[in-house]
C-alpha cells in the first residue's frame, strides 16, 4: 500500500470497465481484413508497442479475433492494466465496445481506420509518437556515463569531464559541436546547459551538479522508453474528458484548470513525497471550506507530534479535542485558509499553506500525500467565481471561523503522473520520475532495460 501518512488510509478499488459487449456475432475475417491487422501491428512503434509482439499463433478466424481484440484493447485503454500495477488506481479509463467495434470494421471491410481510430487523437499524442519513431529509427546511442564523483562544474572552471559533457549537450541539440572544444566551461557552454535545465524543470543557474549530471546520463534507450510509458498512460485516459476538470501532474508538481475545454489557470502545486506518494486519484471537488481546522491523523500524531511536548501544541495554535490534535483555524494551520474538499476514500485534497517557500523549489514532492496549491486563495476565488458562489465565498472566509460553501456542481480532478513534457517548440523532453513508477510501466510494455531520471526530493513538514 501506498504510506499517505497525513492523509489518512486508502483503500485499493478495482477497474471496473468491461471488456464489451457479449452479443457481437462471431466475427468472420477475409483475407483483406486479415492483411489490414498484421499491416497495423507492424506499425506498433508509431504507439510505442514494438517491445510487445501481439503475435498470430495461427490463421484461423478465432485466432485472429483473438489478436485484433487484444492489440485494440492495448491502443483504446493502454496495453497494461494501472489497476494492476499500482495499489490504487482511480482515474477515470475508456470503456469501448471493442467486440462491436471490430464487429463493425469487418463488415465494412476497414480494420486500420478501426484501429487507427482508437489511440489518442490529440496533438501531445502524435507529437510523442514523432519523437518515438525518430529515436527507434537511429542507432542506440549508449549512456554519456560522465563520472558523478567530482566537486560540481561552475562557470568559468576547467574540468576533465567536459568534453563528455559537452558530446552529450551536442546530441541533445542544445549545442553545435563547434562550440563544443575542450575542458574549459565556456559561456556558450554554460547557456547551453541553462537552456537544458531550464527545460527539464531545474533552476537554470548554469552550474553543473548531480541533478544536471542525471539528464546528461540518460541514453537515447531511456527516452525512448520514457516517451512509450508517456504514450501509455494517455491511452489510459478517456477520450473525452470533462470540459471543466483540474488536472495534477504530480511528476510535475504542476495544476492545470481546464474551463468548459479551455485552460483557464495553471500553477504550481506541492505533492506527496517519495515515501508518501500522492496516489491516481479521480475524485471531484465538492465544497470549499474557508478557515479550515485540522484534526491531525494518527500517524503523524504518534511519529511526528507525540514527542515534542504540550510547547509546541501552544505554539502552533494545536489542542486536544474528544483525543486527537486539532491545530485551530487561522495563519498557522497547516492547512492554510482554504480547503478543497474532495469525495474520496483516501482523505486526499487540495489545501492552502503558510509553507510559501516550497512552491519556489523546483522538486516539490515534499508533503505527506495532498495537495498544495500555489494562491490557494486566488484560486479559491476563481472557482467561487466560475461557479457562481462568490458571494457565499466571501462571506465565510471574512467570518474567520471553519465555515463550508458547496458548489453548485462537482468539479473533476484527475491526480496524473507524466514524466514527459513539452518545451516551447513542442518536442517532447523527458523529466523527474520522483516516484519512480515509470519503471514498472515500461518493464510491462517490453522494455528489458531503461532508467528513470529520478532527481530524490524531501524535507517535507508535518502537514498533509
Amino acid at each position: 500500500m501506498l504510506a499517505l501518512a497525513g492523509c489518512d488510509i486508502q483503500q485499493p478499488q478495482a477497474d471496473k470497465a468491461t471488456a464489451g459487449s457479449e452479443t457481437a456475432q462471431r466475427p468472420r475475417w477475409s483475407t483483406q481484413a486479415a492483411g489490414q491487422l498484421r499491416q497495423a501491428i507492424g506499425r506498433r512503434a508509431a504507439h510505442g508497442l514494438d517491445q510487445m509482439p501481439f503475435a498470430l499463433a495461427g490463421e484461423g478466424d478465432a485466432e485472429l479475433t483473438r489478436v485484433a481484440l487484444a492489440y485494440a484493447s492495448a491502443l483504446a485503454r493502454g496495453a497494461t492494466d494501472p489497476a494492476k500495477l499500482y495499489d490504487l488506481y482511480t482515474v477515470p479509463r475508456p470503456a469501448p465496445d471493442l467486440k462491436a467495434g471490430l464487429a463493425d470494421a469487418l463488415r465494412t471491410g476497414n480494420v486500420t481506420a478501426w484501429l487507427d481510430s482508437l489511440a489518442p487523437r490529440t496533438d501531445e499524442y502524435r507529437r510523442l509518437s514523432q519523437a518515438y519513431l525518430k529515436l527507434a529509427a537511429q542507432p542506440m546511442s549508449p549512456p554519456a556515463n560522465v563520472p558523478a564523483a567530482g566537486e560540481m562544474i561552475r562557470p568559468g572552471m576547467s574540468d576533465p569531464r567536459m568534453p563528455i559533457i559537452a558530446q552529450q549537450l551536442v546530441n541533445l541539440d542544445y549545442i553545435d559541436v563547434r562550440a563544443a572544444q575542450g575542458t574549459r566551461y565556456t559561456p556558450a557552454m554554460v547557456a547551453a546547459v541553462k537552456r537544458m535545465q531550464a527545460d527539464y524543470g531545474m533552476k537554470p543557474d548554469g552550474v553543473i551538479g548531480s541533478e544536471a549530471l542525471a539528464i546528461l546520463n540518460m541514453s537515447d534507450l531511456d527516452r525512448r522508453r520514457a516517451i512509450a510509458v508517456a504514450m501509455e498512460r494517455m491511452r489510459w485516459l478517456e477520450r473525452t474528458p470533462p470540459p471543466t476538470r483540474i488536472d495534477v501532474n504530480v511528476a510535475a508538481a504542476r495544476l492545470t484548470y481546464w474551463r468548459d475545454g479551455r485552460i483557464a489557470d495553471r500553477r504550481n502545486v506541492v505533492v506527496g513525497e517519495p515515501d508518501k506518494q500522492t496516489p491516481q486519484l479521480g475524485s471531484p471537488i465538492f465544497r470549499l471550506v474557508a478557515n479550515p481546522t485540522w484534526t491531525v491523523p494518527r500517524s503523524v500524531q504518534n511519529n511526528e507530534i507525540a514527542q515534542k511536548g504540550p510547547g509546541y501544541l501552544e505554539a502552533n495554535d494545536m489542542e486536544w479535542k474528544d483525543g486527537w490534535i486539532v491545530q485551530r483555524s487561522g495563519p498557522k494551520n497547516s492547512l492554510g485558509l482554504v480547503k478543497f474538499d474532495m469525495q474520496n476514500d483516501q482523505a486526499i485534497y487540495l489545501h492552502d499553506t503558510p509553507a510559501k517557500a516550497l512552491f519556489g523549489m523546483v522538486q516539490r514532492q515534499r508533503s505527506h500525500g495532498c495537495v498544495r496549491v500555489e494562491d490557494a486563495l486566488g484560486f479559491a476565488a476563481m472557482l467561487a467565481r466560475d461557479e457562481g458562489v462568490e458571494e457565499e465565498w466571501n462571506e465565510a472566509q471574512a467570518s474567520g471561523e471553519e465555515s463550508f460553501v458547496k458548489l453548485p456542481r462537482r468539479i473533476p480532478v484527475r491526480m496524473l503522473y507524466q514524466t514527459v513534457l513539452f518545451d516551447q517548440s513542442g518536442e517532447p523532453i523527458v523529466r523527474n520520475d520522483p516516484y519512480g513508477w515509470d519503471d514498472r510501466v515500461g518493464a510491462a510494455l517490453g522494455f528489458k532495460a531503461g532508467r528513470a531520471l529520478r532527481v530524490r526530493s524531501g524535507g517535507g513538514d508535518i502537514a498533509p
